[in-house]
């Protein structure tokens, strides 16, 4: 029985005879299978094997698993190890396959017996996580014998007696050449294949005739299907590298592009190892040093992903993520968890992965091992190009790197020429860039024609992203902005932030500039009008570079941005009247985005107090299509119709109050104004009726609802009965919201009740409106979203109003119902959110606000309403502002006398109590 690697003790993890001793162990499964009756069945024979295999592999697992535990980073010998540990038990598996259970008869048949195991896959490259498949084929000389078949099903019957997962194939040298001719995935698995055992000269025929009689002739082809598969495999994992929940080996830059690699220089050159890329020019030695860490930073992820999940895993889930940064050795530090200081080392290894590609695949297309990008029409090539600079391969390339780096300046240069002729830039500039950012330094920093080239990349070429986005992943961004670098590849444990904090800010900047290029005109016609007015492009574009820099630090970040914004603008060669609207707009970046979301814009003090943050309407102008940009920068899905009805309205009312005075909006002229638009909106009804409908409501809900909204209160309150409850469901897409809007007696508790009955049918509120009229109704109002955030399709609406009534009449107590829906998802409960509960008197003429920042959970709305309601607080309004995980519910109250929230003791008692309701939740949630 041969060895089926050939490895060095220090290249595992344990040595070699702690993991697995072949002969041992067959010479014990010998001996017990000489005790058994001669007539024994094949399955007894087989499962002294199986017992003797299972025992020496649980001992080995648990010995590699200890150790990985001792060295976490430790990944690569730890997957030899493994590799090792399962070349043991595949040939101890065919060592008695062939001798104890179906032994060859003497004379065989000419040759026909012969019979190899071959790894393929990455089991052939001697790479395995602990759950990994084992892929293996049997390889036959003309064709595979009974006798042959015998063998391998008795070995496969075993390895899965082992709860190993075996892929397989059974074939012929010639099966294999011509399978792998019409199969690009064949072909790479036989790409990789080693022997293990058998027949090895049937295994050489094998390797020599795939070199020489496919592989030899067919490189361009196999380059292009590699890499057309690597695209669709980019495509599926969604398509940039900066995914928060990345797939380790499939996505963009992850185990599978540098195994691409691998695979590319093996099927063109023979070469044995990632190593052998350097010998052969492809690499050079320090971006082997690259390869060689991303690849182990990745399979060290790999294996605590398997060694977690107890089973094949390769997506980094959020929960998991918490985890795998534990068991790494990463540490809470600087106000960022453990878990943002791993996944921003992770997000820097794939950013690596992506350069060391573009290097490598230029490499080919100089030897024609690839085909050079096609440039659109040709129109490219006609464009006369600025000193210095060339065409290769139809990029953007550097004539002579030692005259090009005696002016700094040319690396800005670089970038601005890319833009101003649309080409890509060659890797082996970028290369030569990468290389010197050291000459990079405060000169340049200071150097006006610097600035002027950086601020025309921002402000003139109409696609800054692009050079922003190469620019970042090279370090010349961080070269040039030095406090940049803190947040490059910077993620944000949460689930509303679908990119990095750098890749954010680079998105935020490309919907300012699809705005700019009319591009969503339709989507954003406000925004978009008030780009075409005469407003401060370099302002807007600074400050959206700017906006987030001040993350990942204990300090506040707007604040602390403010203060990074204050020394950056003047060095980017902004005037200083400039440079304080910049670090006005940092610093407030999010106040737009709070008033709109977490505060009631109806209530005519919101709007007052608003307009008096922004002072002027060029600020209010600036900081609008800054909220808009920011929130869109986010990630998709999250901007909605919903978000753009608040702050088109808030930024409306708050451009009139800056026009016409901050006294001109007040109640009674709101009154006034709505009382009217609803006899407009009923022409057909009586004077008599519109009396009583105008005369029944206090100004609050006149001022707090659209004129549709009291339409549809004046039609259900018309001719209601002392007992009855009338409602009416709609959905309005044009707030990507469903409108449920109830009108029944008035009773404590109310708001409460409708909270509940729409959380039992798994309706998310995102805005609420309760009234009480002078003659004793409630008219109580939600705007509500089904669990992908969309309003409810007219089809569900009957099962939601169905349950809305049974939960009014009392027939489902919602408290009970609720208990085995209000759970928190799995993938989500790692997530921190600190509750805080703030009492705020002045934000409103005649309400107390209370805001409760915390966890999001499906019941969260009911039992914060439930608790206020036990205490006597009458609730107005709620706003619902939700982020991902996080929700900022805003509610407006009185007390049980109508006065706002004054005593200290109330407030601190209400406090206690949330927080009390607060976590009972979230416990329930969590069992």
């Amino acid at each position: 029985m041969p060895a089926a690697q050939s490895v060095r003790a220090q290249d595992l993890i344990c040595p070699p005879v702690r993991l697995i001793d072949p002969p041992a162990v067959l010479a014990a499964i010998g001996a017990d299978m000489a005790g058994l009756a001669p007539d024994a069945d094949l399955r007894d024979r087989r499962a002294v094997a199986v017992r003797h295999l299972s025992a020496a592999r649980q001992a080995a697992n648990a010995q590699l698993k200890a150790a990985f535990a001792a060295a976490p980073r430790h990944a690569r010998p730890l997957v030899r190890a493994q590799a090792y540990l399962t070349d043991g038990l595949v040939t101890v598996a065919m060592a008695v396959a062939q001798t104890m259970l179906h032994p060859a008869t003497p004379g065989g048949t000419g040759g026909d017996e012969r019979l190899a195991v071959l790894a393929v896959g990455g089991y052939g490259r001697a790479e395995m996580a602990p759950h990994s498949d084992v892929d293996l084929l049997f390889l036959g000389a003309r064709k595979i014998t009974p006798q042959a078949e015998s063998v391998i099903e008795s070995m496969l019957y075993i390895l899965w007696d082992l709860r190993l997962k075996v892929g397989h194939a059974s074939r012929t040298v010639k099966d294999c050449l011509r399978l792998a001719a019409e199969d690009i995935t064949i072909r790479t698995a036989l790409l990789e294949h080693r022997f293990l055992d058998g027949d090895a000269a049937l295994a050489a025929e094998l390797r020599d005739r795939l070199r020489q009689e496919l592989f030899a002739a067919t490189g361009p082809e196999f380059v292009e299907a590699k890499l057309a598969e690597r695209a669709e495999r980019h495509k599926k994992q969604g398509g940039q590298r900066y995914v928060l929940e990345p797939n380790i080996k499939e996505g963009k830059g992850g185990l599978r592009d540098l195994q691409t690699l691998y695979w590319i220089g093996k099927y063109l050159h023979g070469c044995e190892s990632a190593a052998d890329l350097v010998g052969l020019g492809l690499i050079r030695a320090e971006e082997y040093e690259l390869f060689r860490t991303a690849e182990d930073f990745l399979w060290a992820v790999r294996c605590h992903l398997h060694y977690i999940a107890g089973r094949a895993m390769d997506q980094l889930t959020f929960d998991l993520q918490v985890e795998v940064a534990a068991r790494m050795g990463y540490a809470d530090a600087g106000g960022r968890r453990a878990v943002e200081h791993f996944m921003q080392d992770y997000f820097r290894h794939a950013t690596r992965v992506g350069e060391l590609t573009r290097i490598f695949l230029t490499a080919l297309e100089a030897r024609h091992a690839k085909k050079a990008p096609q440039l659109v029409g040709g129109l490219l090539r006609r464009r006369r190009l600025k000193p210095g600079f060339a065409f290769v391969h139809g990029r953007l390339a550097i004539k002579d790197p030692d005259s090009f780096l005696q002016d700094p300046l040319n690396i800005l240069r670089t970038f601005e020429e890319g833009l101003r002729t649309g080409l890509l830039i060659h890797p082996d500039a970028m290369r030569l860039i990468a290389a010197n950012l050291h000459l990079i330094d405060d000169a340049l920093r200071e150097n006006p024609e610097a600035r002027r080239i950086f601020l025309d990349l921002l402000l003139k070429h109409g696609n800054p992203e692009r050079a922003l986005r190469r620019m970042n992943e090279l370090g010349v961004l961080s070269a040039f902005i030095p406090e940049f670098e803190p947040i490059v590849a910077m993620m944000q444990f949460n689930v509303y932030h679908h990119y990095t904090v750098d890749e954010h800010t680079i998105q935020c900047i490309s919907t300012l500039a699809q705005i700019e290029r009319g591009e969503l005109q339709e989507e954003l016609p406000v925004v978009s009008r008030i780009l075409t007015e005469d407003v401060n492009r370099r302002v807007l574009y600074v400050a959206l570079l700017l906006h987030d820099i001040g993350k990942g630090r204990p300090e506040d970040h707007s604040v602390l941005g403010a203060q990074i914004a204050r020394r950056v603008a003047p060095r980017l060669g902004l005037s200083a009247d400039e440079s304080e609207t910049v670090e006005w707009l940092v610093r407030h970046h999010l106040m737009m985005s709070d008033f709109a979301q977490k505060r009631d814009i109806s209530d005519p003090r919101t709007v007052r107090d608003f307009a008096r943050m922004t002072k002027t309407r060029r600020r209010l102008d600036l900081l609008t299509v800054l909220t808009v940009c920011d929130i869109r920068g986010v990630g998709p899905g999250t901007w909605n119709n919903w978000k753009a009805m608040l702050l088109r309205q808030l930024y409306l009312d708050t451009a009139e109050a800056l026009e016409t005075g901050l006294e001109a909006v007040n109640r009674d002229r709101r009154e006034d104004e709505a009382k009217r638009a609803l006899r407009d909106a009923l022409p057909d009804w009586p004077r008599a009726d519109l009396r009583i409908e105008a005369g029944r409501h206090y100004g609050p809900y006149w001022q707090g609802l659209p004129t549709e909204t009291h339409v549809v209160f004046a039609r259900l309150l018309r001719d209601i009965g002392p007992g009855e409850v009338r409602i009416d469901l709609h959905p309005e897409e044009a707030r990507d919201a469903t409108r449920a809007a109830f009108a029944l007696q008035d009773h404590p508790g109310i708001f409460s009740r409708l909270a509940g009955a729409l959380a039992l049918v798994g309706a998310n509120v995102v805005d609420a409106r309760t009234y009480t009229s002078k003659d004793g109704y409630a008219t109580a109002v939600f705007w509500v979203q089904d669990a992908d955030g969309h309003p409810y399709e007219t089809a569900r609406l009957p099962r939601l109003r169905m349950m809305i009534e049974k939960t009014l009449r009392g027939e489902i107590v919602a408290r009970d119902a609720l208990k085995d829906r209000d759970k928190v998802k799995k993938r989500e409960r790692e997530f921190r959110f600190p509750t805080s509960i703030t009492f705020d008197n002045e934000g409103s003429d005649i309400y107390t606000i209370i805001e409760v920042d915390t966890r999001d959970r499906p019941g969260l709305l009911y039992d914060l309403t439930r608790t206020l309601a036990a205490n006597n607080i009458y609730i107005a309004s709620a706003v619902i502002a939700t982020f991902g995980a996080q929700v900022v519910d805003s509610f407006y109250v009185k007390d049980m006398f109508g006065l706002k929230l004054h005593a200290k003791a109330k407030q601190e008692s209400l406090d206690r109590k949330l927080r009390q309701a607060i976590t009972e939740g979230a416990e329930r949630a969590r069992d």
